[in-house]
């Protein structure tokens, strides 16, 4: 589903395309063999920012994450081990909000995206970070990013391969 048809199916629905689900309105970039699994509206306490009144008080963050992952084992065998395990993925944004030392929202959303593929498994990831009431007369100011496994890098994790590798017969 794509932007389009998010906006076609909210109007048909009579529901507006913002009270979709996060983890559901318009993943275009997710392949459509993608199950997601998510965690939305996760809130947190961290410092981050570039203004002086933001670097020594924690402030609160929210996030909005849909964790892409081809077609979960897990639909089938009820195991835990076979999907994203969201109490882990809750678990290790706590521990990064703790220790980030990043100071824009997209140096952190991009540490969250990273999180999720490399620790995670996740083949593609959305990821919204924002800051609830950072101003008076909006509710939230943030980013939302998208990120995909790199497929040359994912072939080769766990080892190395090299050029010609198998070609010469024992």
């Amino acid at each position: 589903m794509n932007l389009i048809d998010t906006v076609r199916l909210s109007r048909a629905s009579g529901v507006a395309a913002s009270a979709l689900p996060f983890a559901f309105a318009a993943p275009h970039a997710a392949p459509a063999s993608m199950d997601i699994v998510f965690i939305e509206n996760f809130r947190g306490r961290t410092i981050i920012g570039i203004d002086d009144d933001e670097l020594h008080t924690p402030q609160p963050v929210t996030m909005n994450l849909a964790i892409g992952v081809p077609s979960l084992r897990a639909c089938h065998t009820d195991r835990i081990e076979d999907t994203v395990n969201y109490a882990a993925v809750r678990d290790a944004l706590h521990a990064l909000l703790a220790t980030h030392g990043v100071k824009l929202l997209e140096a952190l959303a991009e540490a969250v995206a990273q999180q999720l593929i490399d620790g995670f498994g996740a083949h593609w990831v959305r990821v919204q970070v924002a800051k609830p009431a950072r101003f008076d007369d909006v509710d939230a100011v943030g980013v939302v990013i998208e990120r995909r496994r790199d497929p040359v890098r994912a072939a080769y994790e766990g080892g190395y391969a090299s050029l010609g590798e198998g070609l010469i017969p024992d």
